[in-house]
């Protein structure tokens, strides 16, 4: 094979992968800034204020919320901080370490018999509907952050493909002035002893 014919093809296919990474990289970036615009305006949407002061002097809440203190949430970070290690402390202590499904379990055995104690049933009615919300809440939230982490992944792959893009259309630049500059007779053997060799005769 002609070393010009070589490097032509080399070439085109750099500019031609250097034009998928651009077009991948836009996309990736569009994504990326859709998802983030809609985790933004979605927890604004929603007027939520992160703890401060007192409401966060729980050692198991402090370490996560002190950076968040009095912000709007708007952002995928602070969702999950907020549905973590405060909704979730709050729902561990309101449950004493169980779960919705098991109060709500305890509730529907305790509500099915006739002599239970009313009071009781009330307060886990009441306990099963506060550990619902919050599992909706917390859901709901953790929602946001899924995205906002999709959303970051985007624009990270979006700046490879840029960088791609551009080590690829500088090599495809080189590989196109060493073909101006090889000359047309130079063979390229390709397998054992694939030294380049000037053609002969």
């Amino acid at each position: 094979m002609r070393r010009k014919t070589l490097d032509a093809l080399l070439t085109t296919g750099g500019f031609v992968v250097t034009a998928v990474l651009l077009v991948a990289g836009g996309l990736l970036m569009w994504a990326s800034n859709f998802v983030q615009d809609n985790v933004h305006s979605q927890l604004a949407d929603q007027r939520i204020t992160m703890p401060s002061g007192k409401a966060i002097e729980d050692p198991a809440i402090k370490p996560y919320l002190q950076q968040y203190a009095g912000q709007q949430m708007t952002t995928g970070a602070q969702a999950k901080a907020y549905a973590d290690h405060y909704i979730l402390v709050h729902m561990n202590k309101a449950g004493q370490g169980r779960t919705y499904e098991e109060v709500s379990g305890e509730y529907i055995a305790l509500s099915a018999n006739p002599n239970a104690d009313k009071a009781k049933v009330a307060e886990l009615g009441q306990l099963r509907q506060t550990l619902f919300m919050g599992n909706t809440l917390r859901g709901l939230l953790l929602n946001a952050y899924a995205f906002g982490t999709m959303g970051t992944i985007a624009f990270w792959g979006a700046v490879a493909s840029f960088v791609g893009a551009a080590f690829l259309f500088l090599l495809s630049l080189l590989g196109l002035r060493h073909e101006r500059h090889v000359p047309a007779e130079q063979e390229v053997r390709i397998g054992r002893g694939a030294a380049a060799a000037p053609a002969v005769g």
